[in-house]
């Protein structure tokens, strides 16, 4: 029994010693420098950005500023809807003080159904912008024009744009054609990657004239990417895309492009008989 008992108060005196030290160590650790290999386990060192990726990867030459509409339409109403867009549209272009243009309108064919798309570009940017929604809020008939769309509606959303200075900027275009508008949702950080990938990418996809326009977004839902596709049929983009692949390179931008896409969509559209792209 005497021999149990000082083996416990034995175990107690290392325990109570290896507390202590603990203790002492720990001491000298928060009283020690930032310098600590442990304190560098936790701390990420981010390198200092010299500009917004918004400036890194957009048009230098240019000031445009695109904005892109969805629109959910009551099934009943998607012809109605069609007509009056098309009138609207036709006399913002006409009109000289309204420094916005409509680079395509579209109906959606394959994904969501009902659904209207419509790309507009301000040249000038966001001063064209405000300029343009403060004529608007006082027209008259503009004013009339949202109450009567507002009853063809079920919901509504858009983004502004930036277009990627790698892309052409996005131009009228005889029909007939088949639009493609492939929608990314990529993770928080990582546009100047997708940027820099895609840079060296569309190369492999211009062969054909397909490619129409690439965008990311500035205000709305953030981290977003759009491209936009033109092909003469199904057949045509799928024997498109299928030809990408037999080219070098193509296969390695896909491979780390993949890994920076949270989300993505593709939507197959047919333009309006009022679009610029046809």
């Amino acid at each position: 029994m005497a021999t149990s008992c000082r083996s416990v108060q034995s175990a107690g005196h290392v325990l109570y010693r290896c507390s202590v030290y603990l203790h002492q160590a720990s001491r000298r650790f928060s009283e020690s420098s930032d310098k600590g290999w442990f304190r560098s386990l936790f701390v990420h060192k981010v390198d200092a950005r010299k500009d917004a990726h918004s400036n890194l990867l957009s048009k230098k030459e240019t000031s445009n500023l695109y904005k892109i509409q969805f629109h959910n339409v009551k099934p009943e109403c998607l012809d109605e809807y069609n007509n009056l867009e098309a009138e609207v549209q036709r006399r913002l272009h006409q009109d000289q003080d309204f420094p916005c243009e409509v680079v395509g309108s579209w109906n959606i064919w394959y994904g969501e159904q009902d659904q209207a798309v419509h790309l507009w570009r301000y040249r000038g940017g966001y001063p064209a912008l405000t300029d343009c929604l403060q004529k608007l809020r006082v027209n008259k008939e503009y004013l009339e024009f949202r109450k009567e769309r507002a009853k063809m509606l079920i919901s509504r959303q858009n983004q502004l744009l930036l277009e990627f200075s790698f892309w052409n900027e996005p131009l009228p275009r005889k029909g007939p054609n088949l639009y493609e508008l492939r929608t990314y949702n990529l993770k928080p950080g990582t546009m100047l990657e997708w940027g820099n990938r895609w840079a060296r990418a569309i190369k492999h996809r211009q062969e054909n004239n397909e490619a129409v326009g690439g965008f990311f977004s500035q205000i709305g839902d953030l981290y977003v990417v759009h491209h936009l596709w033109a092909y003469e049929s199904l057949q045509s983009r799928e024997e498109t895309r299928n030809s990408a692949w037999q080219k070098e390179g193509w296969d390695v931008n896909v491979y780390y492009t993949v890994p920076l896409v949270r989300s993505m969509e593709s939507r197959l559209m047919i333009p309006t008989k009022s679009s610029p792209l046809q």
